[in-house]
């Protein structure tokens, strides 16, 4: 049994993430979606509401599970008795910044595999960051994160702004 994680912050999760997801689950016989606890980004949702979003969005694919991770993402690999590493690029700024820690997941365990997925051309544009833009100055994003994820995002800026 293959098992691939696809690691990140999935924050939040997008419908590029999950054109990902359905494609890495096509080709291993499990996938489990890792979210980074700590990454150093400024993070909208808690590892919990991030955890949530993704079961979500991935619950009709009957081989995927989400978790959360924390610290080296190979020792989180490790730990789940995982061979593959999935990555998605959407880019060639992409594909250096993942190469670059490719290199070094590499030194560090040669012993899992890389498989990088070019993002769909209809998400090519789409980042969680610039999501969270579009989102916070109320533009529309149908068609770029499941509509869970949609509504989760107004709710948060709705909350952020009767705080503030």
């Amino acid at each position: 049994m293959t098992i691939a994680v696809y690691p990140g912050s999935f924050d939040p999760i997008t419908n590029g993430h999950i054109d990902i997801v359905k494609r890495a689950c096509a080709l291993f016989d499990s996938l489990i979606v890792a979210i980074y606890d700590r990454p150093e980004k400024n993070l909208l949702f808690s590892v919990d509401e991030r955890i949530a979003l993704a079961q979500t969005a991935s619950e009709d694919i009957p081989n995927v599970s989400v978790r959360a991770f924390s610290g080296l993402v190979v020792d989180f690999i490790h730990h789940m008795k995982a061979d593959v590493m999935i990555r998605g690029l959407r880019a060639t700024s992409d594909f250096e910044r993942e190469f670059e820690m490719a290199l070094m997941n590499h030194k560090l365990a040669p012993d899992i595999e890389l498989v990088c997925l070019m993002t769909s051309a209809k998400y090519q544009f789409i980042s969680s960051s610039v999501i969270k833009e579009v989102a916070r100055l109320g533009g529309c994003l149908d068609g770029m994160v499941p509509d869970h994820v949609a509504e989760a995002l107004t709710r948060k800026y709705a909350e952020t702004y009767t705080r503030g």
